[in-house]
């Protein structure tokens, strides 16, 4: 196990570049990410097992995510708490060599497509997902998922476990988009979940672009989303609920014929191919493997980070008919208990003997650690 303070500024984001097997770079911010700034740390781990910081930028408010970019092998984009988002350079000075404002609250997710490597997603507290492209200074689209009242009100008189309250309306987080993700394996698609508990999939080249919504975690906050690698129907989200639960989209209800969606009131939604349980508070963030298909990586205000296998057989469904059972499996696999405070950010290695992976957190640490061995 390898470690890194980032002293002074707590750990959200955490991400291995693409094209380096031993560069990390780090989203943080100051006094937990409630006020003051934020700074993006560039890693590098060093043949003899340490890990220095060649760069960093300080920022004029905190940090909450990051994304490599996929095109240029030098460059970050951050989510920021002043609704900006940064591209930094880290051949280039102490600036940004691109700002974008056009969302009004925190930026909470970045993500760059891995299909179509010009553009990235980023999804706020406004409650709007923006795609961008580095070449142009306004964004290409905006999308905005699905807000139910009666979910709304659950927020409200139930305050779950987010990481920060809404200074405009203290408690109620329904509008915001906690993550949006392109799709692994289409250049047009995207996944994001929010405080409604909505889980939805757009196609950005339809001309109807919200394509599957449903309610994920039972009314209560969707805090993470991601795509499996290797299935590209089968998804994950995790909640303020405490579970992981895998989906099969393939498997969830369309709208119905006169093109409208489920009822507001049906807050349980579709049943999940599988439920994972075992962290005691909100799961934070899950991340698939890059390099197994049945395995995932999640991280919590537990504390943890766990390495989770997902057995589940997403055929068993049409195996058995269309009311077929559900064939769930697998479990925890390991638990990563180092941390001392709510573990936030989370990423594989796409290097190398698959099972390393870094995990970041409130307490200043960058770990990088074996998944095999815990």
């Amino acid at each position: 196990m390898l470690s890194f303070r980032t002293t002074g500024y707590n750990g959200y984001g955490v991400q291995y570049s693409p094209f380096f097997d031993s560069k990390l770079a780090v989203a943080t911010a100051a006094n937990y990410g409630l006020v003051g700034n934020g700074r993006l740390y560039i890693l590098n781990i060093e043949p003899n097992g340490s890990i220095t910081s060649p760069i960093s930028w300080e920022t004029q408010d905190g940090l909450f995510d990051l994304s490599w970019s996929e095109v240029h092998e030098n460059q970050v984009a951050t989510a920021s708490g002043d609704g900006l988002v940064k591209l930094f350079d880290f051949t280039v000075g102490q600036f940004p060599v691109m700002n974008w404002k056009e969302h009004l609250r925190e930026v909470f997710s970045v993500n760059w497509n891995l299909v179509e490597k010009d553009k990235f997603v980023t999804a706020s507290w406004d409650g709007l997902i923006k795609v961008w492209t580095p070449s142009r200074n306004t964004s290409l689209m905006t999308l905005q998922p699905q807000i139910d009242s009666i979910t709304k009100t659950v927020q409200i008189n139930q305050p779950p476990m987010s990481h920060q309250a809404n200074h405009q309306n203290p408690g109620s987080t329904a509008n915001c988009v906690y993550n949006a993700q392109f799709s692994p394996h289409s250049p047009s698609t995207i996944l994001s979940c929010n405080g409604s508990s909505h889980v939805s999939v757009w196609d950005i080249r339809s001309p109807d672009m919200l394509q599957l919504d449903f309610i994920a975690h039972g009314g209560l906050e969707a805090l993470t989303c991601d795509w499996n690698k290797y299935k590209p129907t089968v998804i994950a989200s995790g909640g303020t609920d405490k579970s992981i639960r895998i989906w099969d989209l393939r498997m969830i209800d369309r709208p119905n014929a006169f093109g409208a969606p489920s009822p507001a009131y049906h807050t349980r939604g579709p049943s999940p191919m599988n439920e994972l349980l075992g962290h005691e508070f909100a799961v934070r963030k899950v991340q698939w493997s890059p390099h197994d298909a049945q395995e995932l990586m999640s991280t919590s205000y537990d504390m943890t980070s766990r390495i989770w296998r997902d057995s589940s057989n997403e055929r068993a469904r049409f195996l058995n008919g269309a009311r077929g059972v559900l064939q769930m499996g697998g479990g925890c696999r390991g638990v990563f208990r180092t941390h001392k405070e709510f573990v936030i950010g989370c990423d594989y290695s796409l290097w190398g003997e698959p099972g390393w992976v870094t995990t970041t957190g409130w307490d200043e640490m960058v770990y990088v650690w074996d998944a095999k061995r815990v």
